[in-house]
């Protein structure tokens, strides 16, 4: 096999003519001009066709793009410091394939001042295959060969962890010493844990590493992350589309350097974006799939708040695992620490990005032997998530009723939006009711013609004005008239409309307990009083009922109706009983009724 266009193959000089370089590459001194040349390389070596013993395959995690050869080959040269190396040899046939290896030879030379970061966390480039002057043929890079997949092609493989772990050297001991254990959630989610930490750091540490140079590398993706069986770490792929963070330019004024900075921003979020689409398909192996990595995007971009994630990904995770999903166990291990880094580096606006460092302290990333003092922005996370989590095991025996209660009051203590102002901005939208402080009552053996089973109950705002907002309620329900209702749940379909407005104004609730503690809360102090937000009924209130049954009369509608409301928050279906908010933000709402019961909702997606 050959490869394809007319190369010119120039030797390197013999081993006395050759002398290390300070960064340790070679450098060829044969000649003057040639010296001359390869002064301005620096670590970037030139090759001949004849270094190289071509192989006669492939392997399927190096391939490219429609404008690029692939082959791998060995060097032959016994001479050469590469000899015995596995190399690939990249040819790039179109002018944007030539710009793009280019531009990774002079990445290459930038970095080149730390070359053991760039070894451990970049492919290694090695330099190109030399050609005549004024060659318009094929360019072709020479760099290095870092095992037979990339990290889409791992994900793809059905023993993909075990298969990793070994090429990781991971034992036992290593396992622990490197990222800690947790044993919340079983074994198999421990050790999927503890390699995506692994892999997640260091490709933050190799991204990090770019940053810190002026470069945001612009096309992280699975098919461009490789793992190197030699020396453990991640590679983040062949640099020839990096971008510098600073346009160069003949002046520098107060306008320009403003602008370097924004650009410098910009590029930094676009990059932790792409880490928060690996992050995300390392952990939920669903998103493999192109169909429903296309509607996870698809929420994204219509401006949906990522902190909503997991309320937009749980029917998917549900639907296959009705046993748990092992994604979705890590993401809620320690108190929803995945679901909160996910947010921020999926982030809607760049300027609220994570970054690499911050990311690299995250809980998430930070095992039990490494624990960090976790901000107030996490701890409000993990009392929201932890609430939401225990709301949804629908199982409310009286300890879990008041657990439950102490963690909303606890929430309300921390209470980051307590202005109308704040509310007004971030109210508007489609809430779930997940729990209620008061009373539950289910299908019981009560003996009712008609029984409604609750599907779902929405609270839905919209803005009027400065201070007044239209509210809605929505419940869907299924109304089962069989007796054999503990066993088969079929009935015909029905939902509950209720309009209303209202007027919000600042305020103050009372009726916090003193008996709450919560880790680095333990000596909060809790005051007498909240500031909250104050609800004021101003319209009336509009009731829309509809029954998908033939035969329907006013005495099964009336049936019907007595039954939701005994079921349902009086709140939901009164909405001038909802007297004050006394928590929000951009996932999680709480309301308080007239008696004083808290409604606990999560926001839903557009």
């Amino acid at each position: 096999m050959a490869l394809v266009g007319s190369i010119t193959a120039v030797r390197c000089p013999q081993p006395e003519l050759r002398r290390r370089s300070r960064w340790g590459g070679v450098r060829c001194t044969a000649a003057p001009k040639v010296e001359e040349k390869e002064e301005k390389a620096g670590p970037v070596l030139r090759f001949a066709m004849s270094d190289f013993e071509v192989c006669s395959h492939v392997s399927v995690g190096l391939q490219g793009r429609t404008d690029e050869v692939i082959y791998e080959a060995t060097v032959c040269d016994p001479n050469h410091a590469l000899y015995n190396s596995r190399v690939v040899l990249r040819q790039l046939t179109s002018v944007q394939a030539k710009r793009r290896g280019r531009r990774a030879l002079e990445v290459l030379r930038k970095l080149a001042r730390r070359q053991l970061m760039y070894d451990n966390y970049a492919m290694q480039v090695h330099g190109y295959l030399a050609q005549k002057e004024n060659d318009d043929g094929p360019f072709t890079l020479v760099h290095g060969y870092h095992g037979s997949y990339s990290l889409r092609h791992w994900l793809q493989l059905s023993d993909w962890l075990p298969t990793m772990e070994a090429t990781l050297a991971l034992d036992e001991e290593e396992r622990v010493r490197r990222v800690g254990d947790d044993s919340v959630g079983g074994p198999a989610v421990t050790r999927q844990l503890r390699l995506t930490r692994i892999l997640m750091r260091d490709l933050l540490i190799g991204v990090n590493y770019l940053h810190s140079h002026g470069l945001a590398h612009t096309e992280l993706r699975l098919e461009n992350v490789h793992i190197s069986p030699v020396d453990k770490h991640v590679k983040v792929g062949i640099l020839g589309n990096a971008v510098d963070f600073y346009e160069k330019s003949q002046g520098e004024n107060e306008n320009k350097v403003e602008s370097n900075i924004d650009r410098r921003k910009l590029m930094i979020a676009f990059d932790m974006r792409c880490v928060g689409f690996i992050m995300a398909k390392l952990v939920l192996k669903e998103l493999m799939d192109t169909k429903i990595f296309s509607d996870f995007k698809s929420f994204l971009t219509k401006g949906n708040d990522p902190s909503c994630l997991r309320e937009f990904l749980l029917p998917i995770l549900s639907r296959n695992s009705p046993s748990g999903n092992i994604g979705l166990q890590m993401l809620d291990r320690n108190w929803g620490a995945g679901w909160n880094l996910l947010s921020l580096l999926l982030a809607t606006k760049p300027s609220q990005r994570i970054s690499c460092l911050n990311a690299l302290r995250h809980p998430f990333l930070c095992g039990p032997k490494w624990r960090v003092n976790p901000s107030i922005d996490i701890i409000r996370w993990g009392l929201g998530s932890t609430a939401v989590r225990m709301a949804e095991d629908y199982i409310y025996g009286p300890h879990q009723r008041k657990r439950i209660a102490d963690f909303i009051e606890l929430m309300e203590l921390l209470n980051p939006n307590s202005t109308p102002n704040n509310w007004m901005e971030l109210l508007p939208g489609k809430w779930r009711l997940l729990y209620s402080t008061c009373k539950h009552i289910g299908l019981t053996f009560r003996q009712p013609s008609i029984r409604p089973l609750i599907k779902n109950s929405f609270l839905s705002f919209s803005l009027l004005s400065n201070s007044t907002l239209s509210i809605s309620s929505h419940i869907s329900f299924t109304s089962i008239s069989h007796p054999h209702w503990p066993h088969d749940k079929s009935g015909f379909p029905g939902s509950l409309e209720i309009y209303s407005s209202s007027v919000i104004s600042p305020g103050e609730f009372v009726g916090i307990s003193g008996n709450l503690s919560y880790g680095k809360l333990d000596k909060f102090e809790v005051p007498e009083s909240l500031e909250v937000v104050k609800f004021r009924n101003v319209g009336e209130i509009d009731v829309e009922m509809n029954v998908g049954l033939k035969d329907m009369n006013v005495g099964i509608g009336e049936t019907v109706l007595r039954e939701v409301r005994i079921q349902i928050p009086q709140e939901m279906f009164d909405l001038g009983r909802i007297v004050c908010g006394t928590y929000l933000d951009s996932r999680i709402l709480v309301l308080r009724g007239v008696g004083g019961s808290a409604l606990f909702f999560t926001r839903c997606s557009v």
